[in-house]
């Protein structure tokens, strides 16, 4: 059997310094966690909010476009967790516009596709350019506009 004896004033001090050491910890996690949860709800001046459709709408306003009410298309897709080629050149263009999908690798989000009613030269191609954007958290985190037409196009919101 092993014993320690220790006089009660060295062991408060050092219980403090252990429950000290812990809080810390503690908190640099908590503050890691809420950051790589939370994305910025302003990137350069946009307002990236979208957990509303009249978010989603003033969203799209903001690059000039007149969107349908009514979303095209909604569903849930998984970031992957390692990007290959095309997700690469995809994150690319994320980054061209102030986002980076890989702060959500492996991570659900939802994509919301809208018809852009105003785009130049398209104004009377019903349903053929789309704004799509990939919302997590209740903001935008990535997203592209584009023309679904065989050959068609693929660029950033304020493209336009």
């Amino acid at each position: 059997m092993f014993v320690i004896s220790m006089k009660s004033d060295k062991l408060k001090k050092y219980l403090i310094i252990a429950i000290a050491c812990a809080l810390t910890t503690i908190g640099g996690i908590i503050n890691v966690v809420s950051t790589e949860a939370s994305p910025a709800a302003n990137v350069g001046g946009i307002n990236m909010r979208a957990a509303t459709a009249e978010e989603r709408i003033a969203f799209f306003s903001q690059f000039g476009y007149d969107i349908s009410e009514d979303p095209l298309e909604v569903k849930e897709v998984v970031i992957p967790a390692e990007f290959d080629e095309t997700y690469e050149k995809y994150n690319s263009l994320q980054k061209s516009q102030g986002l980076d999908l890989s702060r959500y690798k492996g991570k659900r989000v939802k994509m919301w596709s809208y018809a852009i009613k105003n785009y130049p030269g398209y104004e009377t191609a019903d349903g053929t350019i789309r704004g799509n954007i990939l919302v997590y958290d209740g903001v935008v985190v990535g997203g592209d506009v584009s023309n679904i037409e065989l050959g068609g196009f693929m660029v950033t919101f304020g493209n336009n």
